[in-house]
């Protein structure tokens, strides 16, 4: 039986020889797109097409034509190829959108012929490219997903946007089609964003393809992103693999492995594992929701048409039309339900062998981890801030990493306006857990960076944050004392900006070396708790300035305000909140995925109530240091 998969719907594959059959209301041209684990080009052999010859498991495809068949042999795909996606292009002087053709229908079929999976693309406007199917290994196993999105700006777009540079992606795109049309207009060549990506536009002020975050939602939910920033630490040898899992038998799922996903150490393979796990979730919850949204658009349609049909009106044929059409609308929810849950529980299962694995940098604080955590010789690739989750299975969560050092600010949002939990919360009690998370994220930094590389600061000028502060206080780990009042205000921001200043200088006089001497070079990180109280205008100035230029030469913010408080400033602050990356204190739905735009609800990761974690991982920093310390 062929599964009928829709937008972002994946399904196994456990044949190692397969057919891909493209069936097109238009001559099209279709091709194999090879990609990495995070779906980028690099070296040769990225592109299957007539020009090209024969990759590694995969058979040319034919030229320019309304169907298509073409063959793979996973089993013998290159090792490093995790992706294999099945373009379809429209030729120069051909139809202008796929839009205005009739929709194409994708199928996978076993050796046997008999179909795996089909698809049909619906809902394209402006592409002349698009990506249909995706091929891809999932813990030693291959699934397909269906995609369906491209690019209005054509093929060079789409392989620009895999990664290739501007001009490499004109050649390749130019050889590709040169068989299927004679025309010599040259190949359009793009970043465009996807043209038929489903769900609201990203909100003001979110990073676009390598943030972290962002400011307090506006018009949509902020985008998350986990771009790897394919940092190298190291040039040693990459480290071994974990062992493979044995192959899954036809029909069943394959054992999750921790750290299967590709990486120059285990810590940037669990990285890119959870990355997976959250594109994997995300896309199967769209699935999921489509396919219900389709159930119910039709079940509408077809209740409408036996309301109309005179046929009904007499006797009970138009309550069997009704009965008929709702027990259609369930049957289809029902096989939705059924393929969610088979995904979700093979997450949750994955979940449930990469956590134990984590290293302090992205373990919860129950972490079994933090008992024998020892001050590490580097600093981490990323640093967790808590979980996400969706309500079709709150218990399913995802770690939220943020790369660093932190390319953003941090925003701690402890206004009773930001959301429906915090406005139940009393005031007091949403004011502390937003401190103690700060208090946190802190101790986490300083921990899983190497003794005296990380200096914190904090700017306390009431003093309400004393019983969050001490610990860090008492463990004498703060590079000075909280500073309150409005004078003590003026001396750390006068100190982070003259680094700033010094650093940049030295940086564009080509001697990051030549700093003075009571320069200090270690990572900071600056924690302001109640802004603005104690700041005036140049303090603002200054904040500002930080908020914009720190993050690039070592200077971190951690603010915990609550934007209403600063209302008299008007629209002067705007831009360093969305500067921020916005967190809750209080559970709540507002940041979105960069894939489908789910609205997905964040959740703080705190010491467990009564744990003493936070005061040992403290007593370790000072003991780093002490024995560390010139």
């Amino acid at each position: 039986m062929t599964a009928e998969l829709v937008r972002g719907q994946n399904h196994p594959v456990s044949h190692s020889r397969v057919e891909i059959r493209v069936s097109a209301g238009t001559p099209v041209l279709a091709l194999v797109s090879l990609a990495d684990e995070q779906g980028r080009f690099s070296g040769d052999g990225i592109l299957a097409h007539p020009g090209a010859g024969s990759l590694p498991g995969i058979q040319a495809p034919g030229e320019l034509a309304e169907r298509h068949t073409l063959a793979v042999d996973l089993d013998a795909v290159a090792a490093d190829v995790h992706r294999l996606g099945v373009l379809l292009v429209l030729p120069p002087g051909g139809p202008v959108r796929f839009g205005a053709v009739p929709a194409s229908y994708v199928s996978v079929a076993d050796p046997q012929g008999a179909e795996i999976a089909g698809y049909t693309l619906t809902g394209l406007d402006a592409e002349t490219a698009v990506i249909a199917l995706e091929l891809y290994r999932r813990q030693g196993a291959w699934k397909v997903r269906a995609v369906g999105q491209g690019y209005a700006e054509g093929l060079g777009a789409l392989l620009t946007d895999g990664g290739l540079p501007a001009a490499e992606a004109t050649a390749l795109a130019a050889a590709a089609l040169r068989t299927a049309s004679r025309a010599a207009d040259p190949v359009p060549v793009s970043g465009a964003p996807y043209a038929g990506t489903p769900g609201p536009a990203p909100a003001e002020g979110t990073a676009p393809g390598g943030g972290d975050g962002a400011a307090a939602p506006t018009s949509g939910p902020a985008t998350l992103s986990y771009v790897h920033p394919r940092r190298r630490t190291s040039a040693e040898p990459p480290e071994p693999a974990p062992p493979a899992a044995p192959a899954p038998q036809p029909g069943q799922h394959p054992t999750p492995v921790a750290g299967d996903a590709s990486g120059w150490s285990m810590e940037e393979r669990l990285y890119n594992q959870v990355w997976g796990m959250f594109e994997d979730l995300a896309r199967t919850v769209a699935a999921y929701r489509s396919a219900v949204d389709f159930a119910d658009s039709r079940m509408d349609r077809e209740l409408d048409e036996a309301l109309s049909d005179p046929r009904h009106r007499l006797g009970g044929s138009g309550n069997a039309a009704r009965d008929t059409a709702r027990a259609r609308r369930d049957e289809l929810v029902s096989q939705a339900q059924a393929v969610l849950d088979r995904d979700l529980l093979q997450l949750t299962a994955e979940c449930e062998v990469v956590e134990p694995a984590l290293p302090a940098a992205y373990a919860r604080w129950d972490n079994p981890v933090w008992h024998g955590h020892r001050m590490p010789e580097e600093g981490p690739l990323a640093l967790r801030l808590g979980d996400l989750h969706l309500p079709e299975r709150p218990g399913l969560r995802i770690p939220m990493l943020v790369r660093v050092p932190l390319e953003r600010g941090l925003w701690i949002d402890n206004g009773r306006t930001g959301s429906e939990a915090a406005m139940a919360m009393d005031t007091d009690r949403l004011r502390r857990i937003a401190m103690d998370m700060a208090v946190a994220y802190a101790v986490r930094l300083l921990a899983v960076h190497p003794a005296g590389r990380f200096s914190v600061h904090v700017i306390d000028a009431a003093g309400a944050g004393a019983a969050s502060l001490a610990p860090l206080v008492r463990a004498g780990v703060l590079a000075g004392p909280p500073a309150a009042g409005a004078a003590g205000v003026t001396e750390p921001l006068a100190r982070l900006t003259r680094r700033v200043d010094l650093v940049q200088m030295a940086l564009r006089a080509g001697a990051p070396e030549d700093l003075p001497p009571d320069v200090d070079t270690a990572e900071q990180l600056l924690i302001v708790h109640d802004f603005p109280h104690g700041f005036d205008d140049r303090a603002v100035t200054q904040l500002r300035y930080l908020a914009d230029e720190g993050a690039a030469v070592g200077v971190h913010l951690l603010m915990v305000a609550d934007r209403d408080e600063a209302s008299a400033y008007g629209p002067l602050l705007d831009p360093l909140w969305r500067s921020l990356m916005r967190l809750s204190p209080v559970p709540d739905g507002y940041l979105a995925d960069p894939w489908v735009h789910h609205a997905w609800t964040f959740e703080a990761d705190l010491p467990p109530q009564g744990s003493s974690v936070l005061e040992q991982t403290l007593e370790r920093v000072a003991q780093a240091r002490r024995t560390t310390r010139p």
